[in-house]
């Protein structure tokens, strides 16, 4: 359909359209809070997480463009463009997600992440589609910001899901070097709710028709994905170049905080760093005791990690609450709103390594939620208005590079290397993630087109 020709949809329908995303969150939340912990419990140390983590980078740079050209290509009068896809990597991740924790070698478990991030990028990337699909431009910011909404209730739910787990009667396991039961359900609950939610939106949601489909039919004819990619890539914006600069500072610092938060914050923080198992001669009683007595505490502080972590995703859905009462009567600043909130996360990070104690380490997170917020919405916003939209997928996919390509960097030595300049403290990664992303907060500056900027 064309973009004139969009009808504004009204709260419910943008709400149902987008309510797949509670699921892939839910997926992307246990990820990034507990696979760190489930690599450093099955024998990893500090410095091999980032390297482990590299599947998540590569599959997505591999996977989302494929996917986006796919789904500009498909149509059917059933099933429509986009939720194919969403349904196919729904199934494929609910199976990932519950038996990840269910790993007992540490290259099963790096496994299991290559086939999750692959799995939910099949149905991530298509949603952020769906939104330039179903939305006039004059409802797009309000669209994203809507997603985020969700999204934050996502992560802030399944970031506490091991914790209430636990209150529910589920206890740990007792052999401290498995993984923990909790973890296990919560996992579990993981992989039911993202089925169902993606299966509520695949149900709830109709899709618009090509424009025409003689038209359209002859493209998917023509189509190569290698030429249309590279003609693409040629052919970039220079808007969508200066939103991949601010892209990649920005999700240099998440991929740094998914992948180094839980070592970096147990020790430093909770002093209770994760015990090396070849430290200790396990045959002898009393280091079987110090290294059992060691691994109860860093569990514990791993649960409270992971539970903080969870106020992110809670201050991103307040900070998208607002922004969706704002941005549905009136235009936003889309360019300013994501400069001041990636600064705020900036400081959030760098304010971890100033806390006199644990208490304060939600107020850390609750400042990272503005930055979360804002980057998923702000950016894909201001780019569904400078792209051609029957491409609208393949140019999401291509867009997200930008955001695959930094964490790659992080994950091939980027934050070992770069962690160095601010001390061999714990607490440097989080430090390093705090000034990358008073960085991409700055680059916004980059950004002069009104049209772009406003929406």
């Amino acid at each position: 359909m064309e973009l004139s020709k969009k009808p504004a949809l009204s709260f419910w329908q943008i709400w149902n359209m987008s309510f797949g995303f509670m699921g892939i969150q839910f997926g992307f939340a246990l990820q990034g809070g507990y696979m760190s912990r489930i690599f450093q419990t099955l024998g990893a140390t500090p410095d091999e997480i980032p390297g482990l983590w590299i599947a998540a980078p590569l599959t997505g740079l591999i996977v989302q463009p494929i996917i986006g050209f796919l789904s500009d290509r498909t149509w059917s009068v059933r099933f429509g463009r986009r939720k194919p896809y969403f349904l196919i990597g729904a199934i494929l991740s609910s199976f990932a997600l519950f038996f990840v924790p269910y790993s007992s070698e540490l290259w099963i478990a790096a496994g299991f992440l290559w086939v999750l991030d692959a799995s939910i990028n099949i149905s991530m990337e298509p949603f952020r589609a769906l939104v330039a699909d179903k939305l006039p431009d004059s409802q797009r910011s309000y669209g994203f910001i809507l997603q985020t909404l969700i999204i934050g209730i996502g992560t802030w739910v399944a970031s506490n899901l091991p914790w209430m787990v636990t209150q529910l009667g589920f206890p740990e396991s007792e052999d401290k070097t498995v993984i923990p039961d909790n973890v296990k359900v919560a996992f579990g609950i993981g992989a039911l709710v993202f089925l169902l939610s993606i299966l509520y939106t695949v149900l709830t949601t109709k899709e618009y028709p090509p424009a025409d489909e003689e038209q359209f039919k002859a493209q998917k004819k023509q189509g190569n994905f290698i030429k249309d990619f590279l003609d693409s890539v040629r052919t970039m914006s220079s808007t969508m170049l200066k939103l991949g600069v601010v892209q990649f500072f920005s999700w240099f610092a998440f991929f740094t905080m998914w992948s180094m938060a839980t070592p970096a914050l147990t020790a430093h923080v909770y002093n209770a760093p994760a015990p090396n198992k070849t430290e200790f001669n396990l045959n002898v009683a009393t280091d079987k005791f110090t290294f059992e007595a060691m691994n109860v505490a860093y569990q514990h502080a791993s649960d409270s990690v992971g539970s903080n972590m969870g106020v992110y995703g809670l201050t991103s859905m307040f900070f998208a609450l607002l922004l969706t009462f704002y941005s549905a009567k009136r235009t936003v600043n889309r360019k300013w709103i994501h400069l001041g909130s990636l600064i705020l996360g900036g400081i959030g990070f760098i304010s971890m390594r100033f806390i006199p104690d644990a208490s304060y380490l939600w107020i850390c997170f609750a400042l990272i939620g503005f930055s979360w917020g804002s980057i998923l919405s702000m950016p894909y916003a201001m780019l569904s208005s400078s792209v051609d939209e029957t491409k609208m997928g393949l140019m999401m996919g291509l867009f997200n590079m930008f955001i695959v390509i930094p964490q790659i960097v992080a994950a091939l030595g980027g934050v070992n290397l770069l962690s160095k300049v601010f001390g061999d403290s714990p607490i440097a990664p989080m430090l390093l993630a705090g000034v990358s992303l008073v960085i991409a907060g700055l680059c916004n500056l980059l950004i002069t087109d009104k049209t772009v900027a406003r929406g």
